[in-house]
């Protein structure tokens, strides 16, 4: 199977599942063809049945802003005809969904039919849905494509809520590479910040509002009373400054390690008791999926798909939203002795590996062929035809 995918290349949790499920899929023998601005970042080049094309929008000074999804659509049809994609998976809704449609729209005056499908992965429906503005196209947008998958039920009901959407959406969830994430033997990285066996409490994101950090503190505050820890904070974002200070008002500057974007993000986890996710929204919560693959139980809040992910009193424990008290309970609860955290981290991993790459990747095949077939088309060819 010709497959073209469309994504942003950072690191955003959207790009990465697009891109690890590419690689996945390419690995299974369908051609895979990346359409963005520039190479994913976890992206090899080199790989087998993988190819890469880059956007490239033209700087007039006409244009206050280059003409990205012009370029796009251009490169998507440019792709169709000379690569002989089978189908179009497209990865958030705005502005890849509408300009999948158009790119669509102008293939067909070619005789070229090719599907899309469009999955939606948070902020395209929970923060768009809530500028109006944009409601008009990213509805007409969903509505004609001819698939769409959510990473969680709480998503797909967020769709329906915040938009006009009148199609079937299919719950896919996302998933996490269970041989890269596992806990590896990081003794001396341990070592170096626990000189005295503290516990060590991780949180990774953007750093922005919704995330709530200022609650990461104060539970790491809570905890910290009672038990010797130190916190390891990964990323950056606008909130940083607002928690490094609220971290200097605690006086717990000495327990507290900002350590910045990283990419082995596993080899953190690896040395981590307890993954800190209190946010106000999470449409699926991969971090935290993440986290558990390599053994380490969850704190978070209810937001969202975080219950869909963790298994309540098993693999962690899910609060209300803002709730500082009660995750710093159930965080002390988890730390309280080494066999019940054992019991937790076991069920973590075990959690996890029923999102394992190699038990969803089928899933997308399955919406593939399907999809293929609603359109009159033969899976592994590129059928010409207009709708």
């Amino acid at each position: 199977m010709n497959i073209g995918v469309v994504c942003y290349p950072t690191y955003g949790g959207s790009g990465v599942i697009a891109t690890e499920l590419g690689k996945r899929l390419a690995s299974e023998g369908h051609n895979i063809h990346f359409i963005t601005y520039s190479r994913p970042i976890r992206l090899d080049l080199f790989s087998e049945n993988i190819f890469y094309h880059e956007v490239r929008t033209p700087d007039y000074p006409l244009f206050e802003t280059r003409p990205y999804e012009s370029a796009l659509a251009s490169t998507m049809v440019d792709v169709a005809r000379y690569h002989k994609i089978d189908l179009f998976h497209v990865h958030y809704a705005l502005p890849h969904a509408s300009v999948a449609y158009l790119a669509k729209q102008i293939l067909h005056t070619y005789g070229i039919n090719v599907p899309i499908i469009v999955t939606l992965h948070g902020t395209d429906i929970t923060v768009v849905g809530r500028d109006s503005s944009f409601e008009p196209v990213v509805s007409f947008a969903i509505n004609q494509s001819d698939g769409v998958t959510a990473v969680s039920e709480f998503l797909k009901e967020a769709t329906y809520q915040s938009f006009n959407v009148s199609r079937d959406i299919e719950v896919i969830p996302n998933f996490v590479d269970t041989q890269r994430f596992h806990r590896h033997q990081k003794d001396h990285f341990r070592k170096m910040l626990t000189g005295n066996g503290e516990k060590i409490l991780i949180h990774t994101s953007n750093f922005r509002k919704v995330k709530r950090v200022e609650d990461v503190i104060g539970i790491f505050a809570k905890v910290a009373e009672k038990i010797p820890s130190k916190l390891i904070m990964v990323g950056d974002g606008p909130s940083r400054k607002s928690a490094e200070d609220l971290v200097r008002e605690l006086k717990l500057k000495d327990s507290v390690y900002f350590l910045g974007g990283q990419d082995a993000v596993e080899e953190i986890y690896s040395v981590g008791d307890l993954f800190l996710l209190p946010s106000e929204s999470e449409s699926f919560g991969l971090a935290a999926l993440e986290a558990m693959a390599c053994g380490v139980p969850v704190i978070a809040s209810e937001a969202g798909g975080l219950p869909e992910v963790i298994n309540q009193g098993k693999s962690g424990y899910c609060c209300t939203v803002g709730d500082v008290d009660c995750m710093a309970a159930n965080a002390l609860y988890i730390l309280s002795t080494p066999e019940i955290w054992q019991t937790f981290s076991q069920n973590a991993r075990m959690q996890a590996e029923k999102f394992a790459i190699e038990q969803i990747s089928p899933l997308y095949e399955r919406y593939y062929e399907k999809i293929l077939a609603n359109a009159g088309k033969k899976v592994g060819t590129a059928a010409s035809s207009t709708s």
